[in-house]
């Protein structure tokens, strides 16, 4: 089946009321039939409640557009949706915002939440957004934690779910540090690309802009 979804716009910017960033995400989705829908999702640092926001548009201009509109919470080991009233984002494709009780009334929710999976799996920033949903750790070599080094080997274990960040130096059991997977990506958007490694996969590259080799 022939999906694409397309990454658009990532906006940063330093939150207002928190010790954190606002960050948003644009994209575009095409099914298979051609069929169209315009999305956004966004997290906040340092929030409370720890929670991510989505938004779904489809129809701009039809009678039976709409624009939907969900909180994204941690669920047991992964995430899940509910639909909110309080609108995130205007995203292309929309039409006018619906309350909770308007989506869930609405012929083409179970596309929305279709496009909603979709771009979970696919969108490289959603997997960096799951990973601070969830706070997931990570051990990194006290060069790669203090920035002397950049990060050229990612590892999920396959024993422990654990990922390791590993630089130019070799990794000591007895410094290693631990932290949070996402705060990497805050400081190196070119660890997008590994964060959907399964356990036991790896990658490496030889320098921040080079290409990442898989290996299982």
């Amino acid at each position: 089946m022939d999906i694409r979804v397309v990454e658009g716009a990532l906006v940063e910017t330093p939150a207002g009321t928190v010790t954190g960033m606002d960050r948003r995400a644009f994209g575009e989705f095409i099914g298979p039939q051609g069929e169209l829908a315009s999305y956004a999702f966004g997290w906040t640092a340092g929030s409370d409640p720890h929670v991510a926001r989505l938004t779904v548009g489809i129809g701009a201009g039809n009678s039976g557009g709409g624009t939907f509109h969900a909180v994204i919470f941690e669920h047991e080991d992964g995430q899940a949706f509910s639909l909110t009233d309080d609108p995130f984002e205007r995203v292309p494709q929309g039409g006018p915002d619906l309350t909770a009780d308007e989506a869930r009334a609405h012929e083409d929710l179970p596309f929305i939440w279709w496009v909603a999976d979709e771009v979970m799996q696919r969108d490289r920033r959603a997997w960096w957004m799951k990973h601070w949903l969830l706070r997931t750790t990570c051990i990194q070599t006290i060069e790669v934690f203090e920035r002397s080094e950049p990060i050229l080997l990612v590892q999920h274990d396959a024993d422990d779910g654990m990922w390791q960040l590993i630089g130019a130096s070799d990794a000591d059991g007895g410094t290693g540090k631990i932290g949070h997977l996402h705060h990497a990506v805050d400081h190196d958007h070119t660890l997008l690309d590994t964060l959907d490694l399964p356990p036991g996969g790896s990658a490496t590259r030889t320098g921040i802009g080079n290409r990442w080799n898989r290996h299982s």
